[in-house]
């Protein structure tokens, strides 16, 4: 195998600090709902945050928008990702939720050829298989059938995944527009988005509605908000500066970091199979991220690495 490439090593550790936000932050949300606060009102509310800090910052960032209508289509399926994540492991097992969220590299195989011209190479197919492989392991239970969205946990958890997978595409073919803005779209996704859902849920009798905040509750959420702020803006460095199916490979570190937070914490527990599948993730991601094609270039269509 080649050495690894110097130039795809920070974008591949850029992801990797977005999985880990991602990893864990059932936690912060979970400790927001035990205080009365909805996912989705967490999740309108830390997006909302961000949007704001963004604008003091770089006041300017919207006026990127002019010219990218595919900018609203992420602000769309990220914010839907967010949606179907946030909410899901609140409700849900977190490792269960975190695999079933994890099919998104199958959705990108499927999707990344026609939308960015980027056929999946052999070797990607062999990662690819490698990595659902020990998400398989890590789902198997004697007796269980294997998921499929028979709860609103599992239903959220795939609804999260096929729009993260949208999301990095979208990523790839926005290349051209300034960075802050894509950044602020996805945050403005993730606000609005929320709070529609919430609104409709609330109508509906099936969201509570939202409370107030105060102390280390509150602070929780503030943090929170700073972590998506830090996982988004790497998220944005990494995944347009990687192959679609790269990015998706890279990004199953998440399932690892959840996994662990989840037993640490008392809210899981790590069977044998865990750790079996949860190698065979990380081996298929760390593969992925070392293994560069070697005509890769930024804003180029290339074959998946």
């Amino acid at each position: 195998m080649a050495a690894p490439d110097a130039g795809r090593l920070a974008p591949a550790l850029a992801l990797v600090v977005n999985a880990f936000v991602w990893g864990i932050s059932w936690w912060p949300f979970r400790e927001l709902q035990s205080a009365g606060l909805h996912p989705l009102w967490a999740t309108a509310f830390i997006y909302l945050v961000s949007v704001v800090l963004l604008l003091l910052a770089r006041p300017g960032a919207w006026r990127g928008f002019a010219g990218q209508p595919l900018l609203w289509l992420l602000m769309a399926a990220a914010g839907l990702t967010n949606v179907g994540f946030n909410w899901a492991v609140t409700v849900g097992d977190v490792v269960r939720v975190v695999l079933l969220f994890y099919l998104m590299p199958a959705w990108t195989v499927l999707l990344a050829w026609p939308l960015l011209g980027e056929r999946p190479t052999p070797a990607a197919l062999v990662r690819l298989v490698l990595a659902l492989a020990g998400v398989a392991v890590i789902l198997h239970t004697p007796g269980a059938p294997w998921p499929v969205p028979r709860t609103l946990a599992d239903a959220l958890a795939l609804l999260g995944g096929f729009s993260f997978a949208i999301t990095n595409i979208l990523l790839r073919r926005l290349q051209a527009a300034p960075p802050v803005t894509r950044i602020g779209a996805m945050f403005a996704g993730g606000a609005l988005a929320a709070a529609a859902t919430g609104w409709v849920g609330w109508s509906q009798g099936q969201v509570p509605a939202p409370v107030l905040l105060e102390g280390g509750r509150l602070g929780v959420a503030l943090l929170l908000s700073l972590g998506f702020l830090v996982g988004n803006a790497a998220l944005q460095f990494g995944a347009s500066r990687l192959p679609a199916q790269t990015t998706s490979l890279v990004m199953l570190c998440e399932v690892l970091f959840a996994s662990v937070s989840a037993v640490l914490l008392g809210a899981a527990g790590l069977a044998p199979g865990t750790w079996v599948g949860g190698a065979l993730v990380v081996g298929a991601a760390a593969w992925s991220a070392c293994d560069a094609p070697g005509a890769a270039r930024a804003g180029t269509p290339q074959s998946a690495a």
